[in-house]
Formats: C-alpha cells, structure tokens, sequence
C-alpha cells in the first residue's frame, strides 16, 4: 500500500491505496511530497499536529491536502512523513454531517531542499472509494 505519482496533462496526479481510510489519507499527502521534492532529507523538521473538518470524506481530503499546502507556504516548511491518526465522522443536531481528521507531519525548512512549487489540490478527477483490499484514491495536483 502506498501511492504512485502519475503524469497529468500539465500537472501531476497521485494514485495512492490503503488498508484503511486513514492509511489512504497519509499515502496521498506522502505523494503531495513526493511531488514536491525528489530528496526528502531524513532527519530534518519538527513534528506538527493539524486538524481538519469539512462535511464528507471526499471534502476532508481535499481541505487536509489543502491544509499541508497553506501551511508549506505560511510555516515555509515542506510537510512530509505523514500520519493520519483518526477520522471520524458525527451528525450534528441539524442532521449534517462533520468529519474530522487528527494528522501529524514533519516539517522540513524549504531552504534545506530543491521544491518544486504544488499550487493547489483539484477536485478535477479526485476519486476516494473503498475496494475489497481497503481504499483507493485519485487526487489532481496543480503545478
């Protein structure tokens, strides 16, 4: 289980697999870094914690993949070595859902590596679905 990087027209897509919908999660941000940056350096970064709602799966992948660019960019740091701890799902009084993800990552100083700058998460394609073997997704990365 993992992701693979696959060309996209003039952006870059990452195809990931999980045995679990969280497992999913962290291959497709792994991905988000590899695209990234070829060299990942081993060691360097701290640990940061994040947290992300939005009202299905599909949106909380997009705002969690969404959230790691934001914070490249304001903590100029390339989050890599990510862990999705929880999802959740709850139904709120009005009868709408939230779903919630717990996640971590490493911070790696963008000064310390060669990044090729991502822009933005797509919609355009985005696929997250469970198969017999756990979960499969398809995200579009703009580059």
């Amino acid at each position: 289980m993992g992701f693979e990087l696959r060309d996209h027209t003039a952006d870059v897509a990452v195809a990931a697999t999980g045995e679990s919908l969280e497992a999913v999660f962290g291959a497709v941000a792994d991905g988000l870094a590899a695209a990234s940056c070829d060299e990942i350096p081993a060691e360097n970064g701290e640990r940061f914690s994040l947290s992300v709602t939005a009202e299905n799966r599909e949106a909380l992948l997009f705002d969690y993949l969404d959230e790691l660019i934001y914070l490249r960019d304001v903590r100029a740091e390339l989050p890599v070595d990510h862990r999705v701890d929880s999802i959740t799902s709850s139904e709120a009084a009005d009868g709408s859902a939230a779903w919630n993800l717990e996640a971590s990552a490493r911070g790696v100083p963008l000064a310390g590596v060669d990044a090729r700058e991502v822009k933005a998460v797509t919609y355009s394609e985005m696929r997250l679905e469970r198969t017999d073997g756990g979960w499969e997704a398809y995200v579009v990365f703009d580059v």
